[in-house]
């Protein structure tokens, strides 16, 4: 063999091994994004197909240190707004404990701002490494979120049962879907069941975007008042949004809903029984609009609507009464819970109704594990 042989044979070689190991790279990612769903289909497939795309290669690292900074943010915020919000009066009862203890209010302005840096650092990533700059949507989403943020902020500081009427939510809500119709964003063109593809046209961003958000919102926030409850049902239904976008390939809705989910998960941490904070409507209203806008970037509407299905049941329960019963339960000596009515009017009473059937005594820990079982079952029921 020649050396002009030699040469080609150990350049063929060399890209052989170069394409395998890629491809290996690319099946891992498949792999890994089909454990943890943090990571597009399509970067591990162009990896498998032809291996030499460097920018897929950085991206699994852009998303993990996208949601470190959200997960580290909110934690480190958090432990500081505990000791700091009772200095300026934000705390709140916590009604389902004997003595109702004062616990600190709004911990939700930690979850939005860690969110907010965590998506920051991914646009500034994908902008300056990745020369990247179509990111109206991502934008006009963080735009949504802050603006229902301010809204739980003002219902927050005005006080329980002095705030804001419903109806001024929802017409504040509405503002807040503006910047999503103005954009136009989402698909019009929807499959539905029985009518088969409908193209909405200009209904779509002027009727169905903002009732989506208003709704999202305005549902999210009703179940509510349970340590740990409203973290943990924003974590199940964003990290099944954020799967799901990942299958169907858009990594703008994934990212969005994961850095959430890295905001939650810190915040939940404090948040858990016995709550060391309380997220407030600052939170509720943010995440409930997040959720929204993720299912509409991702062409999800039918998802999440099956995934909002419990709090549609919360909603027609809350109707029976006019909506004028809340979510707590009567607190016994022994600190199970009961009742407070003889009607059941929130879908944690139902949660407290079926449980003392399977068990003498219910406490508040159990309400919220077996909401978050109903919520998971909807999301798997989803991503089967």
């Amino acid at each position: 063999m020649n050396a002009r042989n030699k040469s080609k044979f150990g350049l063929a070689a060399m890209i052989d091994a170069k394409l395998s190991i890629a491809r290996f790279i690319g099946l891992m990612h498949l792999v890994s994004a089909s454990l943890m769903g943090t990571h597009d289909k399509e970067y591990g497939s162009i990896y498998i197909s032809c291996g030499t795309n460097r920018n897929h290669d950085a991206m699994l690292p852009v998303i993990s240190l996208s949601l470190l900074i959200s997960f580290m943010t909110t934690w480190i915020i958090v432990k500081k707004w505990i000791h700091k919000s009772p200095e300026f009066c934000l705390v709140g009862l916590d009604m389902n404990k004997l003595g109702k203890p004062r616990v600190p209010e709004m911990g939700g302005i930690c979850v939005v701002f860690g969110f907010v840096l965590g998506i920051l650092g991914y646009l500034g990533i994908m902008t300056f490494y990745f020369g990247s700059s179509k990111y109206v949507s991502i934008l006009a989403v963080i735009c949504t979120v802050l603006m229902t943020c301010i809204i739980g902020i003002i219902d927050d500081i005005s006080g329980w049962k002095i705030g804001l009427a419903q109806w001024q939510k929802f017409v504040l809500t509405f503002f807040a879907a503006l910047p999503l119709m103005v954009i136009n964003a989402g698909n019009s063109t929807m499959s539905l069941p029985i009518a088969g593809t409908i193209d909405w046209g200009v209904i779509y961003p002027l009727l169905i975007v903002p009732v989506g958000i208003i709704g999202a919102s305005n549902s999210f926030n009703m179940v509510a008042g349970y340590n740990g409850l409203e973290a943990g049902m924003g974590v199940i239904i964003l990290s099944t949004l954020s799967y799901v976008a990942f299958i169907g390939g858009k990594p703008d809705a994934m990212m969005l809903a994961l850095c959430m989910v890295g905001a939650l998960l810190a915040f939940l941490y404090f948040n858990w029984y016995p709550a060391k904070v309380f997220p407030g409507d600052t939170m509720t209203y943010s995440v409930g609009a997040l959720a929204a806008c993720v299912a509409i970037l991702g062409d999800m509407e039918k998802i999440a609507v099956i995934l909002f299905v419990p709090y549609a049941v919360d909603f027609f329960l809350q109707l029976r009464c006019k909506f004028h019963f809340e979510a707590f339960a009567r607190v016994n000596g022994d600190g199970s819970l009961d009742l407070p009515c003889h009607g059941l009017y929130h879908l944690t009473h139902l949660a407290i109704a079926v449980l003392k059937r399977v068990k003498r005594k219910v406490y508040e820990r159990d309400v919220v594990l077996f909401l978050y079982g109903i919520e998971a079952a909807f999301a798997l029921y989803v991503i089967i």
